[in-house]
């Protein structure tokens, strides 16, 4: 049986990075990223590739050149985010709608690209990867706390929509962990965080089987 083929998105550092398994193509923003993710996979492993989630053209010539080069996906990690951190009152617009494009509205683009060969085959894996933020909310935060909930909400649909193409969808929900993007975090968010629940996980129904 040929390996799997895995895209993941935002691997060049934290969560993603630490995503192994498969045949991985790891994602991007940059070229040296990039170039840093396929040295660390080696050629055994897979590679890095540059990619802008937030661009639907550049995400269908992404999972384009992974299918060509490895075959279609089978598993799919929208796992690339940002934070623009700030109270709602001081936020500006454009900080609002950058999160919302790149945490949410690429996990649209990425999935729809990547279940094409997905449903052709019919099985396929999608792990979103969001935030007990999500659920709880937190100080400073209303524009990833929003990404992060539509994310569960678009989860739960999609299990039900594509479940039926033996294509399983499921959301991690983490608590806080030490990453380059949560460095920043002030102090006082970042106890506020870890005095929550432990990570849950969102999505398939019940009725349809988890490989």
């Amino acid at each position: 049986m040929a390996p799997e083929v895995a895209i993941v998105t935002g691997a060049s550092r934290g969560i993603g990075a630490a995503i192994a398994g498969a045949t991985v193509v790891g994602t991007a923003t940059s070229d040296s990223g990039a170039e840093a993710i396929s040295a660390r996979m080696g050629e055994q492993w897979g590679q890095g590739m540059k990619l802008d989630v937030t661009d639907s053209k550049n995400v269908e010539e992404v999972v384009k050149a992974v299918t060509e080069k490895y075959g279609a996906p089978d598993i799919l990690v929208n796992n690339a985010g940002i934070t623009k951190d700030t109270l709602m009152m001081r936020m500006k617009e454009d900080q609002w709608l950058d999160v919302i494009n790149t945490n949410l509205n690429s996990v649209f683009r990425m999935t729809k690209a990547a279940t094409k060969g997905m449903t052709k085959k019919r099985w396929g894996r999608v792990i979103s990867i969001s935030s007990v933020v999500g659920s709880m909310g937190n100080v400073g935060q209303s524009n990833y706390a929003a990404a992060k909930a539509g994310m569960d909400g678009w989860t739960r649909a999609m299990a039900r929509e594509i479940g039926s193409r033996g294509i399983t969808v499921n959301s991690v929900a983490p608590g806080f962990i030490d990453t380059d993007m949560t460095a920043d975090l002030p102090d006082d968010w970042k106890e506020k965080l870890l005095e929550n629940v432990p990570a849950k996980r969102l999505g398939q129904p019940s009725e349809v089987a988890e490989a």
